[in-house]
């Protein structure tokens, strides 16, 4: 298990696209992981787009994501940065 402070950095917060671009990527490259954000006490799995939306991840706010699964470093990375990327939509 391997676990990473994210800090939220996108400035409408995880909503629906990003959500829907974390969940995606863990589908497609890490189905057999299991991942859990934390926030002040409360944590999720990361299996639904509704899980992570109903976190509030805000801008700013700081969370803890936890991996486990095979390919730990890699994926904890990937997922990791995806948190902390400033989105911005439409793409510029």
């Amino acid at each position: 298990m391997k676990e990473r402070i994210v800090n939220i950095r996108n400035k409408a917060g995880i909503h629906c696209r990003p959500s829907s671009i974390i969940l995606n990527t863990i589908q497609q490259k890490y189905p057999l992981h299991t991942f859990v954000v934390e926030k002040d006490g409360e944590e999720t799995e990361l299996n639904s787009i509704l899980n992570l939306i109903s976190m509030g991840l805000a801008c700013s706010d700081q969370a803890l994501l936890t991996v486990s699964g095979q390919d730990e470093d890699k994926a904890i990375a990937e997922i990791g940065d995806l948190f902390e990327y400033e989105f911005d939509f439409p793409p510029k």
